[in-house]
């Protein structure tokens, strides 16, 4: 059962979203990127107060994704990735990203925290960042 509400295009565009953000990180990197994108979307809080779509969260700005400048975001969606991004609007989690709102790939190690967020966990080159339960309960 779906955790949030999307239509058949936004699905896609969570696919699309994945791929171009992680996919030389395999099926699981790119299943991380869309549970913080659908925890974003579920969250309602700190940076993502009234983002309530996947477009919004896609677009959002300052905060969105820099795979939007990038041509191949904009490429067609592949089933491979549309069956990852239903696994994702479904409600799966994949940790370290299971409640995470943020992720990035820094040149060395994970900082502890970054911008007041706790480190959850690494996967391959990504960092993943949690907010605390009182900032953002929806996404627990």
């Amino acid at each position: 059962m779906a955790v949030i509400k999307t239509t058949s295009e936004d699905t896609r565009m969570l696919a699309r979203l994945m791929r171009a953000e992680a996919e030389g990180e395999g099926e699981l990197g790119m299943l991380m990127v869309g549970n913080v994108g659908v925890n974003r979307v579920r969250g309602n809080c700190l940076d993502f107060r009234n983002i309530r779509s996947i477009p919004q969260m896609v677009f959002q700005s300052p905060g969105g994704f820099e795979a939007t400048q990038k041509s191949y975001f904009y490429q067609k969606a592949r089933e491979s990735e549309i069956r990852l991004a239903k696994r994702m609007i479904n409600g799966e989690r994949q940790h370290p990203a299971s409640n995470a709102l943020w992720f990035f790939r820094p040149a060395g190690g994970c900082p502890a925290t970054w911008y007041d967020q706790t480190n959850s966990g690494r996967f391959k080159k990504h960092c993943f960042f949690i907010p605390t339960r009182t900032d953002c309960p929806s996404v627990y």
